[in-house]
């Protein structure tokens, strides 16, 4: 089968077998991970303008097309797979909405360059402040996300991206290490450096974060 979990395969023999009400409850499963996905990768510009729901929405149609594709050779988890339709989606508006400046080079520091839609040091920085700092402590939002994306820029890309598949799209060690075609000793070791460099960069500052 696909590799996923026992109940996965269930429910994806049941899809596969016509059965619509399995299919929904196989793709709620999975909602929640994919709208982090949307929103840590959405394009600044275009929040506001395009709905989450609505990209995944998109991606499930499409999914459903090509769901006996997939199950007659499986190159992936099933998660990972509608990821990566996601992910398409999400570029194929992009482009639509922003063309040319889709990769605008004046844009902030991008991270690790894969087959979806960048995010940015900014983004991941916007992030990281969410679970920090409350919204009126608008100074020091400021302050300290100019701290971050300092931080971040210092980093290598891939270890930007692996913060970026752990921490906030909550992929597990395995699949960040298959999304990113590296081991999964790699992945864990980098994640890990990762967050200690960046804790020690942002501690080591005068009223820097304690907490990441």
């Amino acid at each position: 089968m696909t590799g996923d979990s026992s109940e996965t395969d269930k429910l994806l023999h049941c899809a596969a077998q016509g059965d619509k009400e399995r299919w929904g409850d196989l793709l709620a499963r999975h909602r929640e991970r994919l709208r982090r996905m949307v929103a840590l990768r959405l394009d600044h510009r275009l929040q506001g303008r395009i709905d989450p729901s609505d990209v995944i929405q998109e991606a499930y149609l499409e999914a459903s097309n090509r769901l006996a594709d997939y199950l007659r050779q499986p190159s992936m988890p099933f998660f990972l797979w509608l990821r990566f339709i996601t992910g398409q989606k999400l570029l194929e508006l992009h482009r639509h909405h922003l063309g040319a400046q889709a990769r605008d080079a004046g844009r902030e520091v991008s991270l690790y360059r894969g087959s979806l839609p960048e995010t940015t040091s900014a983004a991941l920085a916007a992030q990281f402040l969410g679970h920090l700092t409350r919204p009126s402590e608008a100074a020091i939002r400021a302050e300290m996300k100019i701290r971050i994306q300092e931080a971040l820029n210092s980093m290598e890309p891939l270890d930007r991206e692996v913060l970026a598949l752990r921490h906030f799209e909550q992929l597990s060690n395995a699949e960040t290490a298959q999304v990113l075609d590296i081991r999964e000793s790699a992945a864990s070791k980098r994640y890990v450096r990762a967050l200690k460099r960046l804790k020690d960069i942002l501690t080591s500052k005068p009223g820097g974060l304690a907490e990441i």
